[in-house]
């Protein structure tokens, strides 16, 4: 039996857990790929039949898929949990060109396997569009470079001052593309991982990071200039929830929003 449990969906890619308690030698009847996806197992293995070939798929082995690609699965030592990121064909483009999946299988090494933890990390942040897109993208980036032949899309030689200063403004500005990573890179026309790459480049930190401290800096005029609540305050910045406002702020600046309130007011 197959089920597949949401982790964070959005417009232009999703992750999910996938978990399988069958247990079968035989080979399931075939079936096509409908989405760009990259399958890594957290646990349990089981057997999978491509284009590419047959491989045994587990903790070490992951396999990336692309829509109309015919698999067929066999779970001859059990069941298996895995976790599935999906997505959409420009998406897939910006990071793998027109190329296409020449091998069976990707090797999952330390790199790989640290991104794909902070992938899952990324899901709780309740920060799905910039926190999650970035990591989600350095993820599949590792993946498409070890499986797909050829020269890929990737960022430029040169220092990307115009782009980052862009980027910056937008984000500044509350330019509503700057909402999410992926609809700020299409706005600047390119593609996600270029600007996450060369902002981090650039700036020295993620772009994720940058915005998170330009967040915290509203918040904290906010909490000094007026009695709002946090859970207005939340919605007007971007975050997800009243909580999530409150764990950046504790991250940040070391109190939690209660605490800063206090400090913040005038002493008689």
């Amino acid at each position: 039996m197959l089920t597949s449990s949401a982790l964070a969906v959005r417009p232009r890619y999703a992750v999910h857990t996938v978990v399988c308690d069958g247990c079968h030698r035989g080979w399931s009847e075939p079936e096509s790929s409908s989405a760009h996806r990259l399958v890594m197992v957290r646990s349990g293995r089981f057997r999978r039949r491509g284009h590419a070939g047959t491989v045994e798929v587990d903790r070490l082995c992951a396999y990336l898929a692309t829509p109309g690609q015919s698999e067929q699965f066999a779970h001859p030592a059990g069941g298996d949990v895995c976790t599935a990121v999906t997505v959409d064909s420009a998406l897939w483009r910006s990071l793998a060109g027109s190329g296409s999946v020449s091998v069976a299988a990707i090797a999952v090494d330390g790199r790989l396997d640290l991104a794909h933890r902070r992938c899952l990390i990324a899901t709780r942040s309740g920060d799905q569009d910039f926190a999650l897109a970035e990591e989600l993208i350095g993820l599949l980036a590792v993946a498409v470079r070890r499986a797909v032949p050829g020269p890929l899309p990737g960022v430029s030689g040169r220092r990307d001052h115009g782009l980052v200063a862009a980027a910056r403004e937008a984000i500044r500005e509350r330019d509503p593309a700057a909402a999410g990573l992926v609809p700020l890179a299409q706005r600047l026309a390119v593609s996600p991982f270029r600007l996450s790459r060369a902002f981090s480049r650039e700036m020295g930190e993620s772009i994720t990071a940058y915005r998170n401290r330009f967040r915290v800096a509203r918040a904290l005029d906010a909490i000094e200039r007026s009695d709002r609540s946090l859970a207005d305050l939340a919605a007007e910045l971007g975050f997800a929830d009243q909580a999530h406002l409150a764990r950046t702020l504790r991250a940040q600046v070391g109190y939690p929003p209660s605490a800063i309130r206090a400090l913040l007011r005038p002493r008689v």
